[in-house]
């Protein structure tokens, strides 16, 4: 016993002496690790500068798509990432999707719509040797494939211009189909102040905020409320939401009362914000969101249709969503036109 507390005794002095060599060791070769590495990134750089250079040079509509796509798939991985925080703060502070600010719920809104689109080149490109046939694909058709991270400045005009040609495409419809709605409307007061509306909308003047919500009763019951409209109408909303019109009418109510109440709760987090917080970047894309084509539009005249919204939108109640969706049609139809 005597004999192993010596060899115990004279043992320890070692081991702690070889446990600092080993330390200083680790951190000799971590740090020698950690130069290097920042000696490779510096080579990596420099090498993609002249890389850059040369294609910018030689090859100048090819330097465009590489600098977009480069630049894409930075901004994407940003988004990923404030994402990821967003959805962690949403389970430490146990809070709801609309519960969240402004920014935060409109990332989030933005990010699943890039991520619809993005799915089905993802799974285009599993198969062995597909990236080839992916990349042709995106080149070829990058409205369809790509989403506005990927896209140039002079792409985002030009497809933010034909997806509102698509969403305009029927709002005279929609304001005829309300229109025959008329006689349906139990209310004389009521039928008589939403005539004089369509009338207005109709012969090409832009109506103000008060006469909209005059008729906001018509539009949280019967005939125009969101569980009273009929299948052919819902079908018609569907174009301003760019949301796809062939789906069962149980469906398509659900997606656009799903919609207008995703739409509802952001302008109530914009209230809050304050409108006066947004740069021009934002307050165009606001406006967009909510069915203007404001790519034609100057920022003052941006800021002052979206004041107009929000001045409606904030006395819309969670039953009257329909009214949030016709507004959509009845806000922007001739919009700037007096």
């Amino acid at each position: 016993m005597a004999a192993v507390c010596g060899l115990g005794a004279i043992a320890s002095p070692i081991l702690k002496q070889l446990t600092v060599v080993h330390g200083q060791w680790r951190a000799h070769a971590c740090l020698r690790f950690y130069s290097t590495s920042h000696a490779r990134l510096g080579l990596l750089q420099r090498v993609n500068d002249k890389y850059e250079r040369f294609l910018e040079h030689r090859f100048p509509r090819f330097y465009v798509l590489y600098h977009t796509f480069m630049r894409g798939f930075q901004l994407l991985f940003e988004d990923i990432r404030e994402v990821r925080r967003i959805k962690r703060s949403m389970c430490r502070n146990n809070i709801q999707y609309r519960q969240l600010p402004y920014r935060d719920m409109e990332r989030l809104m933005m990010f699943r719509k890039d991520m619809i689109k993005a799915i089905p080149l993802a799974v285009i490109s599993l198969p062995p040797f597909a990236v080839c046939l992916v990349f042709v694909l995106m080149y070829l058709f990058p409205r369809q494939l790509l989403f506005r991270h990927f896209w140039t400045p002079q792409q985002q005009r030009k497809f933010l211009n034909i997806e509102h040609a698509q969403r305009s495409c029927h709002h005279e419809e929609i304001m005829r189909s309300v229109a025959w709605t008329i006689p349906l409307v139990k209310e004389w007061p009521q039928r008589s102040m939403l005539l004089n509306l369509c009338s207005k909308v109709q012969s090409g003047a832009h109506p103000s905020v008060s006469d909209i919500q005059a008729v906001g009763r018509v539009f949280s019951g019967p005939p125009l409320g969101m569980m009273s409209l009929e299948s052919s109408h819902m079908r018609l909303l569907c174009s301003p939401l760019l949301l796809t019109q062939w789906l069962p009418a149980f469906l398509l109510r659900r997606r656009l009362v799903s919609k207008s109440l995703d739409l509802l709760y952001l302008d109530r987090a914009l209230v809050s914000l304050g409108l006066e917080q947004l740069s021009d970047k934002e307050v165009i894309q606001a406006c967009y969101l909510r069915g203007l084509n404001s790519s034609r539009l100057n920022s003052s005249q941006c800021r002052d249709w979206l004041h107009q919204w929000l001045q409606l939108s904030s006395r819309v109640k969670d039953s009257e969503t329909s009214l949030l969706l016709h507004s959509m049609v009845l806000l922007t139809i001739n919009y700037p036109k007096s």
